[in-house]
């Protein structure tokens, strides 16, 4: 059952500052240099922030809507590595692998968030994911397949972190709709790793060198519009340290239509399958070969 948290459809039109981000005008000269824009930062540095997307009057519903849902996040308090693999596997002696940390992050699953939603409306919207695939240099992405995973919040309580690892899909798109008083930075290590190359030594690194200057940190606020190749770059966001959560949006999509996350991968994350899950477990196919 999905929870409506507005009493009326804002028109998505109205909550993006078009005036600074042009996504609705696809043909215009403006657009297409925001995009050259976002695309060098992301070729760069694997990572462009769109500073205010949301515009300030609609922050307060924005914040809203994932706090009204937030109690319904799946709370499950992992041991995982930086690879999100089988932390009991016995890897080689020097393998970052063995790196056990605490994920306390949770998450609100797609058919808990209200339609209505300016986040739902948002993912769905044809401009905005053509704007998407354009900064990523695709000619389409594709919602995910996933019932649970396609649109999702990611909730961070105090005391709890969301520790360094690497994501599944090659790119992320995420908005922050809740700060913390205190702690949940956002903090990355971009091109730490490639294709063909996993690099464990620089990994290691980051994980037990404290201040590493390959370290990066962004001051992110409410309405922040997040770009980030994040199956190459290693990132975290740090311990939420005073008494209010840390929310945000992600948005999932991929180059290929009706991508479903694995059955296993999803009961870690949101406590429960659904049928499409079962049936994708015979199919796990990736792009490269890197760990997870």
């Amino acid at each position: 059952m999905r929870h409506s948290v507005i009493e009326m459809t804002i028109s998505i039109k109205e909550v993006i500052d078009a005036d600074r981000f042009p996504i609705f005008d696809r043909e215009s000269s403006r657009l297409s240099d925001l995009v050259s824009q976002t695309s060098i930062s992301l070729e760069d540095d694997g990572c462009a922030v769109l500073k205010n997307f949301i515009r300030p009057e609609y922050l307060d519903c924005l914040t809203r809507e994932v706090l009204d849902v937030a109690h319904l996040a799946y709370d499950n308090i992992d041991d995982v590595n930086v690879y999100n693999t089988d932390v009991s596997v016995d890897y080689p002696p020097e393998h970052p692998a063995h790196i056990v940390m605490k994920r306390g992050n949770a998450f609100v699953a797609r058919d808990l968030i209200g339609e209505d939603a300016i986040i739902a409306q948002l993912y769905i919207n044809r401009d905005f994911k053509a704007f998407i695939a354009r900064c990523f240099g695709l000619d389409r992405v594709y919602e995910l397949g996933d019932p649970y995973a396609g649109l999702c919040a990611n909730i961070l309580r105090p005391g709890l972190e969301h520790p360094w690892h690497f994501d599944t899909n090659e790119f992320t798109v995420s908005m922050l709709t809740q700060a913390a008083y205190a702690g949940g930075a956002f903090e990355y290590c971009p091109n730490i790793r490639t294709p063909s190359a996993e690099n464990m030594n620089h990994v290691s690194e980051i994980l037990t060198v404290s201040g590493s200057s390959k370290i990066k940190r962004l001051d992110l606020r409410p309405g922040d519009l997040q770009l980030f190749k994040g199956r190459y770059s290693l990132h975290r966001v740090t311990e939420v340290s005073e008494d209010r959560d840390r929310h945000s949006a992600i948005f999932a999509y991929s180059e290929i239509p009706g991508v479903i996350g694995s059955a296993t991968r999803t009961r870690q994350l949101f406590g429960r399958v659904a049928p499409e899950h079962l049936r994708a477990e015979m199919s796990n196919a990736r792009s490269d070969n890197l760990m997870d």
